[in-house]
């Protein structure tokens, strides 16, 4: 079971995580409410490595990202519920609109996507490939999504 982790706790696990010969991989989202796209995500996620580190947006991010009336559940929720879980090492929350300062921060192994983005358009990828990561796509679930069960009434 993971943890809900500052800035400066996530850099101590990347370092101690280095220092072991661990790979430690990263993902980030609103992860507004969590849905078998989620746990596919973050399962796959895990078999990329040896920690995994997820970054959630926070509530003033989310709702830039996604208007008002989001998120449904707050960042608190959000990371307590996303530290709970099996494939979950850390989690750290983030404010600014893209993970950008995170992922340099980091410098995680390898940088995690759902299908949803093309390995081009992968914030962060740039900073992780020069520091000799990569990045790993993993296909979306169909029909899966925060946003139509939020659409859902």
């Amino acid at each position: 079971m993971g943890e809900v982790l500052s800035l400066d706790d996530a850099l101590r696990r990347r370092a101690s995580a280095r220092a072991r010969g661990m790979t430690f991989v990263f993902t980030n989202g609103c992860f507004d409410l969590i849905h078998p796209g989620h746990v596919t995500l973050l399962r796959e996620a895990r078999k990329q490595g040896h920690f995994l580190m997820v970054a959630i947006n926070s509530d003033r991010s989310v709702r830039g990202l996604k208007g008002e009336g989001r998120p449904v559940q707050n960042e608190a929720d959000r990371a307590e519920v996303l530290a709970a879980m099996r494939d979950v090492d850390g989690v750290v929350v983030f404010d600014e609109e893209t993970p950008a300062k995170v992922i340099e921060a980091l410098k995680p192994d390898v940088l995690v996507k759902g299908g949803d983005y093309a390995p081009e358009k992968v914030v962060g990828r740039d900073v992780v490939e020069k520091a000799g990561g990569r990045v790993h796509i993993v296909p979306l679930v169909e029909g899966k999504s925060s946003s139509a069960l939020a659409g859902r009434t």
